[in-house]
């Protein structure tokens, strides 16, 4: 039987495709199962041949105590869950953390400041001198940490940032019941300056907030219309907190990931596709489905931010259990 090709997608010069339109991707999100699942699969062979999958470490630096009003953040100063109190971390301490984050395997080290925006003076030069040590070590270095203005991407970028993290979130139509202190527009603004600066984009969403899958087609069509498509697409599903208004929130289907997955995979072929936070809440056979269909890189370690994450052990076992090859394979692990 012929090989099935995914329309779009020239098997042998991968031509991307920025132009989708929202009835397309909610028919993808709507198709049957099996149907999505050998479309996915067969652009995710095309684009990693032998399912390599990148190990990313991720740091609260700045913990708690945000401005802004995410209904879904445990973060946020406009929730009882903020987790206010934590001292920042200096920059000995991060390189410390980044350092171990290597030597258990990780490729990409990433730095999180609850901040609506970057701060000038003394905060933003450590996150500079934060950026420089993890670039020494050879890892990727990767920071969120809210809007920031032209004149600071261009410094991120000076100090060998080589990608920004600045989540949709969701689509905007269904962003006005997930945060009100920061518009979408601001968020696509800050994509722009990151771009302008020369630095890769880390930009994706959450489901399980209430969106519908007109909801989700929708924040997956900015993604896949802009050019180039973002370099990283984390995809989260809700991690339900005590404190939080989505508190109480019903977990996702594991199978809504894979679908959303699946479907980034076919819209951003060359992207790299991070399933994020949930992860503990899908179970090892829906993980699995997620490398099978597009998922090529993990947040490695048992903390993302303030929620949990698998631990390193159980990551180590599962992704051999997968067969896949992960970074930490060709180290020396004690």
């Amino acid at each position: 039987m012929k090989n099935f090709v995914p329309k779009n997608i020239d098997i042998d010069s991968a031509v991307i495709k920025h132009d989708w339109s929202l009835d397309e991707i909610k028919g993808l999100l709507e198709q049957p199962l099996m149907d999505l699942l050998w479309q996915a699969q067969t652009v995710h062979r095309l684009i990693n041949p032998g399912y390599h999958v990148q190990l990313a470490s991720l740091l609260s630096v700045k913990t708690g105590g945000c401005e802004e009003d995410c209904a879904y953040c445990p973060q946020s100063m406009h929730n009882s869950s903020d987790v206010t109190g934590q001292p920042e971390l200096d920059v000995e301490a991060v390189l410390k953390r980044a350092r171990a984050a290597k030597e258990a395997g990780a490729d990409r080290f990433c730095m999180g400041w609850a901040w609506r925006e970057i701060r000038d003076g003394k905060p933003f030069e450590s996150m500079l001198a934060m950026v420089r040590g993890v670039r020494e070590m050879g890892l990727e270095a990767c920071v969120t940490a809210g809007m920031l203005t032209d004149g600071q991407a261009s410094r991120l970028a000076a100090a060998g940032l080589t990608a920004y993290n600045h989540n949709l979130d969701t689509s905007s139509e269904h962003y006005g019941q997930i945060i009100t202190t920061r518009t979408y527009q601001e968020r696509l603004e800050t994509l722009q300056r990151v771009r302008s600066a020369g630095i890769t984009l880390c930009c994706g969403g959450i489901i399980g907030m209430g969106e519908s899958v007109v909801d989700r087609a929708s924040m997956l069509q900015v993604l896949a219309t802009l050019d180039p498509h973002p370099e990283s697409v984390p995809i989260n599903s809700l991690v339900s907190v005590e404190g939080t208004p989505l508190e109480g929130t019903s977990p996702v289907d594991p199978l809504e990931m894979v679908r959303m997955v699946a479907t980034t995979r076919i819209l951003m072929p060359k992207s790299r596709v991070r399933l994020s936070a949930g992860r503990e809440q899908l179970g090892r056979e829906a993980q699995i489905l997620c490398l099978l269909v597009g998922a090529n890189s993990i947040f490695y370690g048992d903390t993302l931010l303030t929620t949990g994450n698998p631990d390193v052990e159980a990551d180590r076992e599962l992704l051999q259990l997968a067969g896949v090859n992960a970074s930490w394979e060709n180290k020396d692990i004690d």
